[in-house]
């Protein structure tokens, strides 16, 4: 079986680290790219942690190649995280990407080793998640489908398409002035989420990596690929995390196996799969709601209006 480059990133969670780990030495890949964080300069517990945890992730004791990117300060999640991908994909063409609390099972590494050699020169195809939200919904009749979300607990790709990554989407003004997102999503309440979202990126208000990676595959036309069974667990929420500080239900979905690998017949975007994902997980299912009702109550006060103007001439011209 082809054995991808592994991309493993950490920063100062030692027993997440370890977990991890475990599973890429099971998988015993024949080059490893590990990146971590600094420490904070205002965490006085940091340089120990951080400095066990790049032991942990240096500890081969396998045949394998191994290239290192660890940072002296620390450069926070959007820094670190770009600046890192940037660099993996300067030393190879393609790659599966870990962060140190993305348990993977054994079948992730067989899905995306399978996946990027299958999709290796379809420009349309820039992502390979292992996370699926679905509840256990199969979608289509395939082991994976195809969507315009991008999942980045456990993923794959290509030089060829982080290419047109950007940190700063320096080119989101332009393309909200041409109302791009109209191209992209067929609702209002979907348009006005993405404006809303990219909105907030652009401006440096969230400090995040993903969200720019999204906005790359779609400004590119592109997608990405879900399996059909999820195939990471995410054991990131806790006082440690830095986005996940409290309990979070939705890192806590059982992962499973794929089985023989069936390929869907045609690449197109599941608009089910994509539907439900933003109803659930991005909250659509409320702004959905929301726009109904104001949207009842704009009909109700127009005929209340035109009611009310009818009933003006009606007087004006009995006067």
């Amino acid at each position: 079986m082809y054995k991808p480059p592994v991309a493993f990133f950490g920063f100062n969670r030692p027993d997440c680290t370890k977990v991890v780990f475990e599973e890429i030495r099971r998988f015993r890949p024949e080059k490893l790219l590990l990146v971590a964080d600094g420490p904070r300069s205002t965490v006085p517990t940091d340089k120990l942690r951080c400095e066990a945890v790049r032991e942990i992730m240096t500890s081969v004791d396998w045949e394998c190649e191994v290239k290192t990117n660890f940072s002296a300060e620390n450069l926070g999640c959007q820094n670190r995280m770009s600046s890192g991908i940037d660099w993996v994909f300067s030393q190879v063409e393609e790659a599966v990407l870990l962060e140190d609390d993305c348990v993977p099972t054994p079948d992730f590494f067989r899905f995306c080793s399978e996946m990027l050699i299958r999709y290796r020169n379809d420009p349309k195809i820039m992502h390979i998640g292992g996370t699926n939200f679905q509840g256990g919904r199969l979608r289509g009749e395939g082991s994976y489908y195809f969507s315009k979300f991008i999942h980045i607990w456990g993923w794959a790709s290509w030089r060829r398409a982080w290419q047109h990554y950007d940190v700063t989407m320096s080119s989101w003004p332009q393309a909200k002035q041409e109302d791009w997102i109209s191209k992209i999503y067929s609702t209002q309440v979907e348009r006005d989420y993405w404006n809303k979202m990219f909105d907030i990126i652009h401006s440096g208000k969230a400090h995040t990596w993903d969200y720019q990676w999204l906005y790359a595959c779609l400004r590119q036309d592109g997608i990405g690929i879900i399996p059909n069974v999820n195939l990471i667990t995410n054991i990131g929420a806790g006082p440690d995390a830095t986005h996940t500080k409290g309990a979070d239900g939705s890192l806590e979905i059982p992962a499973g196996t794929l089985g023989e690998l069936r390929h869907p017949q045609n690449i197109l975007v599941n608009r089910a799969a994509d539907r439900f994902t933003f109803d659930e997980h991005c909250g659509g299912k409320e702004l959905f709601r929301e726009r109904k009702l104001v949207n009842r109550v704009r009909r109700r006060l127009s005929k209340l209006k035109h009611k009310f103007f009818a009933g003006a001439k009606f007087s004006h011209e009995k006067l």
